[in-house]
């Protein structure tokens, strides 16, 4: 099913069926690349857990011109997680791509935006988190949940080593990011990468600084228990000045440590980017849960749709993310497949539009 045919469907819809046209631009296109990467840039930015994602494909777009001549763009793209963590102040683009042998965590996301004077924004989104276990080998690490006690008490240790070897400064646990486990001769080896803050201590009591001047650290640890190794790389998040007249607020800072009674959300083996958010109710998201065997009603390009046209709304909801603004409907028609009409002689017009090319791997 092209979910993208759906999510013009719904958008028609929310338009009143007023005349619209409909442009299916390529996906390698430079205005397909535009949206994506501010797609990208976006939902990192939402991201407040976890690893930064990077954009491996372009899946679908539509370009919609509506009457307040503003274009609304639905792109679908498929992310890929990095290894830099949302709180690493490096550019996605210089971030490294995790492979599928390390058990790669894949985002696929619609993503709404609309031009204005120029300038595209993001007016909802709807994703999807999932790992891929594809290409794991035998001995290759497995990725554990983010509440596992014993890999827990191996991130702690590898903490306390840090700790003892830095000078004038503690530091507490502010994030775990993955933990993983390998099976070698003399017991299981851990892998963990967590996030760490300064901490104030008082009679060996330690507390996360919250601070946004705190300095951080992205750590990575592996080893057999006792026996491991640690390092970080320290960072400090920049904060503009401020003079007296300025109206501007210095960004907030929440600390989010784990301990060992994490919440039931942490059983997960990742971070998962938000999965609804639609705060303006645009009706332009595609939904998950139509049937497989409906054929979408598609718009062609470009089109003008009239209300004559008659189609079947099916209502939707999606309960997974607390940011859900409200039912979306999924408009389907069941029609019997009339064969293929004959063959496109133009080599110009065979030519995919969509999906785009592969960046990393699929």
């Amino acid at each position: 099913m092209n979910r993208l045919s759906i999510a013009v469907v719904l958008g028609l819809l929310a338009l009143g069926w007023a005349q619209v046209n409909v442009r299916q631009p390529e996906c390698d296109s430079p205005e397909a690349e535009e949206a994506a990467l501010v797609a990208q840039d976006y939902l990192n930015g939402q991201h407040t857990h976890g690893y930064k994602y990077a954009l491996n494909r372009i899946e679908d777009i539509k370009i919609i011109s509506t009457p307040d001549a503003d274009d609304v763009y639905v792109v679908e793209v498929d992310l890929l997680e990095t290894d830099c963590h949302v709180l690493d102040p490096t550019p996605v683009a210089n971030c490294t791509v995790r492979p599928k042998a390390l058990t790669a965590v894949e985002g696929d996301c619609d993503v709404v935006l609309k031009r204005v004077g120029g300038v595209l924004t993001v007016r909802a989104f709807k994703c999807r988190t999932e790992e891929s276990t594809e290409d794991l080998c035998l001995g290759c690490p497995i990725l554990l949940p983010l509440n596992d006690t014993k890999a827990l008490d191996f991130v702690h240790a590898s903490l306390a080593t840090f700790n003892n070897i830095t000078v004038n400064t503690t530091y507490s646990l502010l994030e775990v990011g993955r933990m993983s486990t390998q099976i070698v001769s003399g017991g299981p080896r851990y892998l963990a990468e967590y996030v760490i803050v300064e901490a104030n201590c008082t009679n060996d009591v330690c507390e996360p600084l919250n601070d946004v001047t705190a300095t951080r650290g992205i750590c990575s640890a592996q080893g057999l228990g006792a026996a491991h190794t640690v390092d970080c790389k320290m960072f400090s998040i920049t904060v503009p000045p401020l003079d007296a007249n300025s109206t501007s607020v210095l960004p907030t800072f929440h600390v989010h440590a784990h301990s060992q009674n994490t919440t039931r959300k942490h059983g997960l083996r990742h971070h998962k980017l938000t999965s609804l958010h639609d705060p303006h109710v645009t009706g332009l998201l595609s939904s998950e849960s139509a049937s497989e065997s409906a054929e979408v009603v598609s718009v062609a390009t470009p089109a003008v749709v009239n209300a004559t046209e008659s189609v079947a709304a099916t209502p939707a909801a999606d309960t997974s993310s607390a940011s859900i603004s409200g039912e979306v409907p999924v408009a389907v028609v069941k029609r019997d497949v009339q064969a293929a009409p004959a063959a496109v002689t133009d080599p110009i017009l065979l030519l995919p539009r969509c999906p785009g090319r592969v960046r990393f791997f699929s």
